[in-house]
């Protein structure tokens, strides 16, 4: 099984939708969390460690991600899909960036 955790601001609109979509591909667990204070759902070290591949929004995440967790963050990836905090929740643009960029990323 393939683990793929997905990070955004808050965890409400980008992070949850890439959960969302991709939580029924065959082979994959999947799992979204927010790196922000005020995130719905914070990561922890547990989810940093249990991951495969660590997606992020933005490359503002990555840094906050890697100043946070640079001990945690070992062989697995870290990628930036540079998706901006402009889309709602399942949001069809949204979706579409994520189908075109994310499968290709994980083998």
């Amino acid at each position: 099984m393939t683990k793929v955790l997905f990070l955004c601001s808050k965890n409400k609109l980008r992070s949850p939708t890439a959960e969302s979509i991709f939580s029924n591909v065959e082979g994959w667990e999947v799992y979204s969390a927010g790196i922000s204070n005020d995130a719905e759902v914070h990561v922890s070290l547990e989810d940093i460690e249990w991951a495969d591949y660590i997606f992020v929004m933005e490359k503002a995440h990555k840094k906050k991600l890697s100043s946070k967790f640079a001990s945690a963050i070992n062989s697995q990836p870290v990628i930036s899909l540079d998706i901006p905090d402009s889309y709602e929740y399942m949001n069809k643009e949204l979706i579409k960036m994520l189908k075109d960029k994310v499968p290709s990323l994980v083998r």
